[in-house]
């Protein structure tokens, strides 16, 4: 199991791309028509072989557009983790009680969104590709879009709640992995690519995606663009489209 893209919601899609683009140094692989099933428009970036998405409401109603109300902004909207067996997945998830939001089986890929009031804090999607090593939302050319001079992998995610242990827990079990105790109230849930962290909510946002973790090919280069597109900047942090960019070695 992999952790293989994360989706941000964004009330202005063009905006958040340009800041991408500027921070990360990475190229738009794919805008995927298909999302208009969902009222939605993206713009889809390759970071090595993980992906980062931004999606944008176009009309009123969306899932994505009541979370950026319910958390009064930007923020996480989805972790997405491809895995080698889905109808074994699935069986595992409906045993636990977890609903199937949403579903599609094609010749090249599958794919299983659970319900995030099963599962909590974000739509969690396990997806399934033919050949493995395709990656069909990102688009047939994705690997011609890739630059990596300054990112090089999205390597995990944050998620804070009002009660970080039990999401912790509840994720290990959809995810089959256990629950990690860190210091200071973190947990963690590893699976065999990409770690999901959990920390308590303080800034007033409720449970949700707080966080990206991002390996950098140029850390300097990183967090200085990020400074000059004017966006708040930490030791080894920055905050883009209402979540924190996490630099991590």
């Amino acid at each position: 199991m992999q952790l293989r893209q994360v989706a941000l919601v964004a009330s202005d899609l063009e905006s958040t791309v340009e800041d991408i683009r500027a921070v990360l140094g990475v190229a738009v692989a794919y805008r995927d028509p298909g999302v208009g099933t969902f009222g939605l428009e993206n713009a889809l970036f390759a970071v090595g072989g993980t992906f980062l998405e931004v999606v944008s409401p176009t009309k009123p109603g969306t899932t994505a557009g009541r979370l950026l109300e319910r958390r009064n902004g930007d923020g996480g909207y989805m972790a997405i983790f491809e895995v080698d067996d889905l109808l074994r997945e699935r069986r595992r998830v409906l045993e636990l009680g977890v609903r199937i939001a949403w579903e599609v089986t094609l010749d090249d890929a599958a794919t299983i969104h659970l319900h995030p009031k099963d599962v909590g804090g974000a739509i969690v999607s396990f997806d399934a590709m033919v050949p493995p090593t395709t990656w069909k939302w990102a688009g047939p050319d994705w690997q011609d879009s890739l630059q990596m001079d300054v990112v090089s992998e999205i390597t995990g995610v944050e998620l804070q709640s009002e009660d970080p242990a039990a999401m912790a827990t509840r994720w290990g079990e959809v995810l089959a992995r256990p629950r990690i105790d860190g210091p200071d109230g973190e947990y963690w849930v590893q699976v065999d690519a990409g770690t999901v962290r959990f920390v308590q909510a303080r800034d007033g946002r409720g449970d949700g995606l707080s966080g990206i973790d991002v390996r950098a090919t140029d850390r300097d280069r990183l967090l200085r663009q990020a400074a000059e597109r004017g966006l708040p900047v930490g030791d080894e942090t920055f905050s883009l489209c209402g979540t924190q960019f996490r630099v991590v070695a």
